[in-house]
């Protein structure tokens, strides 16, 4: 008779990944994720099968979190405010009292996708589904007038998918927050000037 699982498998997933965020695949050993989870070992490779089956759920959890989190920001205000609040959340990480851990996926670029394809795999599908995102909310923001509607709108969203990166990095780096809110600024010129409408 096989035993009823004992564990959240959300919650151990949600440490693991934390760990992984910290620590990064290579330097997370079993035994570190034995005593974040709480598992005994023959229950982690029972419900994992071992230490990367467990990284790719974590990591599989993770994107699919973050990509729909992504599209209910960028769908909760004006798409112009939009982007910028995304970006701007980046960059208050570098006030925080606790180092940030930056972003899965650009943590994972550097660190496995070089000799890894499935980890490049999940990181390519990733970053079109931001870049997705993003050509939907500039389009929306073309359409409402806070974008101008010159701009070619994959164009763009291309461009901001490629800094996005820029910033986690700098942020982990430990970038002045003050030049990061300049380099923000130019950013956002991709935008276009907004011709000013009077009030009717």
């Amino acid at each position: 008779m096989v035993r009823p699982q004992e564990f959240n498998t959300a919650e151990v997933l949600d440490k693991a990944l934390g760990l992984f965020l910290r620590k990064g695949f290579e330097a997370t050993s079993m035994s570190d994720l034995l005593a974040a989870t709480g598992l005994s070992r023959s229950s982690l490779y029972a419900a994992f099968g071992g230490k990367r089956d467990l990284f790719l759920a974590a990591f599989d959890a993770y994107r699919a979190e973050r990509t729909a989190a992504l599209n209910r920001s960028l769908d909760s205000r004006p798409a112009r405010a939009a982007i910028e609040a995304f970006f701007r959340s980046i960059i208050d990480t570098a006030h925080g009292r606790e180092p940030s851990c930056g972003c899965m996926s650009t943590n994972q670029a550097v660190e496995l996708a070089p000799h890894d394809a499935g980890i490049r795999e999940r990181i390519a599908a990733d970053f079109q589904a931001i870049e997705d995102a993003f050509c939907r909310t500039i389009a929306r923001g073309q359409a409402e007038g806070s974008i101008a509607p010159a701009r070619d709108a994959r164009a763009i969203a291309r461009l901001l998918v490629v800094a996005f990166p820029g910033f986690q990095v700098m942020v982990r780096a430990g970038a002045d927050p003050v030049r990061l809110d300049a380099a923000l600024k130019e950013l956002l010129t991709l935008l276009g000037e907004v011709p000013f409408r009077p009030a009717v």
